[in-house]
């Protein structure tokens, strides 16, 4: 059977889409099980904070790595020996296309992280997705929606699950993401075990030198290369 999890701040609109129609015909045939992840069940934070402000300045509030890098270990060590692909949803990420579903077909468990805000501390992507991809190149409030499109895309073609009136489609639609500089938020330094090591996690000290004109230069810079960032982490 294979495996969807989707971690987010609004489990509850993940339900309604996941349990009708065809993924729902594939979850009671036990050919598909899709679970939504409260992400403020996994926060270290007293209130279940999940989110801060950015280094760097600027509106909105961007989400931390804590809760993200405690939910995929959880479920990774849930998996055991299981093969899974953790995928970011994002606006920067490279476009979700046909060729992607069948590519993520062959993992046993397939794990998605939403953001929502101004986006997700940069170092999300860096050490704990896989990869990051978008359904289009247009914003939306929060990644539940892509990762709802990329879970369904998937699903429809586990064997079993579509019906003699059916067809797949093989067509794809594949075009570059937005360009979107990295975002960082509280902790400064982020320590993350891997295996017995510690290793740390630092902002780019730029953004904590309070030079507005080098910020700006260095968000230019890297906007420049995002895209391609993302693409080579999903070769």
């Amino acid at each position: 059977m294979k495996k969807f999890h989707i971690l987010t701040i609004f489990p509850e609109v993940i339900g309604p889409y996941a349990t009708a129609s065809i993924l729902g015909r594939a979850q009671t045939k036990k050919l598909a099980s899709i679970a939504a992840h409260d992400l403020r069940e996994f926060s270290d934070n007293k209130h279940r904070k999940v989110d801060d402000a950015p280094y760097g300045g600027g509106a909105g509030m961007v989400m931390t790595v804590q809760p993200f890098d405690a939910a995929v270990k959880k479920i990774k060590a849930a998996a055991k020996k299981k093969t899974v692909r953790v995928i970011l949803t994002a606006a920067s990420g490279r476009r979700f296309t046909e060729a992607d579903a069948h590519r993520l077909l062959a993992y046993d468990e397939v794990i998605f992280l939403c953001g929502r805000y101004e986006g997700v501390d940069h170092r999300v992507l860096e050490y704990i997705a896989d990869e990051a991809l978008s359904i289009g190149d247009y914003v939306l409030t929060g990644g539940e929606l892509p990762a709802l499109v990329m879970t369904d895309s998937i699903v429809r073609l586990i064997p079993g699950v579509l019906g003699n009136a059916e067809t797949l489609s093989e067509e794809s639609h594949d075009t570059e993401g937005f360009l979107e500089y990295p975002q960082y938020t509280k902790p400064e330094v982020y320590v993350m075990k891997q295996g017995k090591k510690n290793v740390e996690l630092s902002v780019p000290p730029v953004l904590l030198s309070g030079n507005h004109a080098l910020i700006k230069k260095w968000r230019a810079a890297e906007a420049l290369t995002e895209v391609k960032n993302a693409e080579k982490k999903g070769a």
